[in-house]
């Protein structure tokens, strides 16, 4: 790959008490990352000094620039987010570890807007410590949501399943108000509109999951299947989407039904997340569909408890970036393909 054709990928450096800049520097450790994309690191060029002495990579180049404009295709770069010393204080929240956590993300997405770099991929944050510097603060999905003025859809992502959720990071005592027959809607045509769009794949096959136990069973332990999720893909199939359900989540995991569909919709978070970790811990992948730019990554926290300790699995990150890329390139070919269909 020629340099030009490289993947620019603009990367948060996460809460730096945790394992985030750890998985990053481990991932470009490997040279073969620096061969098919250009790492832009939001964060502090000392605080990944730091890791570098601590992780025993030498030879990792690191390059500090002033913007994404002037990287080294060839290099790690970094752009310093904060100013002052950041004390790295492994596995404790702090105030100056949410702040510079938060500052980094605000200027990725801002050159993410502008268009200087390709994709973002995201590390691990503290949402608490980063809510006390930026009120109302709630994770990165919902903070760049509002940047693009888009509604994203979070899709987890592996080889073995794609799944995505109707509802995100509220208490599940509010899912059952906030779940309506036009938001199901709306999240089974992006997913169906991503999956064709973002994964290349042609008519895909939906399952739209249920709320209560055994979906409700006709309305004996719920009535959300029959008033809210059921007109929902009643409604889609009109669309000419494939959409089926609602399944009952134990059987349809339990069964292994889940390998008949490209995607599934869950109707909350955990229904979502615990299949999926189960099955696609260490290579999972959070995809934010729907956005203005491609963003991804890993599908685990900070991991306060082994911060520090080089015993962090890059993985998942380094998966999140193959996805960003993967995805980039996918738009890029249809792309080409609509001009010259056009021409």
């Amino acid at each position: 790959m020629s340099e030009r054709e490289k993947t620019i990928v603009g990367i948060s450096i996460g809460d730096v008490n945790g394992i985030g800049p750890e998985i990053i520097l481990k991932t470009f450790s490997d040279s073969r990352m620096l061969d098919m994309c250009a790492p832009v690191i939001y964060g502090s060029i000392d605080v990944l000094q730091e890791y570098k002495k601590i992780l025993h990579l030498p030879d990792l180049p690191l390059y500090s620039i002033s913007s994404a404009t002037d990287l080294k295709r060839n290099k790690v770069n970094i752009i310093d987010c904060f100013e002052g010393k950041v004390d790295l204080e492994f596995g404790q929240s702090t105030a100056a570890a949410g702040e510079l956590a938060f500052k980094s993300l605000e200027k990725l997405t801002d050159d993410a807007l502008a268009s200087k770099v390709d994709v973002i991929v995201t590390a691990p944050i503290n949402k608490r410590n980063v809510s006390e510097f930026y009120s109302g603060f709630t994770g990165h999905t919902g903070y760049i949501s509002d940047r693009c003025e888009k509604e994203a859809l979070m899709i987890l992502c592996s080889e073995k399943m794609k799944i995505a959720m109707t509802t995100g990071h509220i208490s599940l005592s509010k899912v059952s108000s906030t779940i309506t027959t036009e938001l199901i809607i709306r999240r089974i045509e992006a997913l169906h509109k991503s999956l064709m769009q973002d994964f290349g794949i042609d008519r895909p096959k939906i399952a739209v999951l249920g709320l209560n136990p055994h979906s409700g069973e006709h309305g004996l332990l719920g009535s959300e299947e029959e008033k809210v999720i059921l007109p929902a893909i009643s409604q889609v199939k009109t669309k000419r989407i494939l959409a089926f359900g609602p399944y009952s989540s134990d059987g349809f995991f339990g069964s292994g039904n889940y390998t008949n569909f490209d995607a599934i919709l869950a109707m909350y978070h955990d229904q979502a997340l615990i299949p999926f970790k189960t099955l696609s811990f260490e290579d999972g992948v959070n995809y934010s569909a729907g956005l203005d730019f491609i963003r991804t990554s890993p599908d685990h926290g900070t991991a306060y408890e082994i911060a520090g300790q080089k015993l962090a699995s890059e993985a998942s990150f380094r998966q999140a970036v193959y996805k960003a890329c993967d995805i980039f390139s996918q738009r890029k070919s249809e792309l080409t393909e609509s001009e010259e269909v056009i021409s």
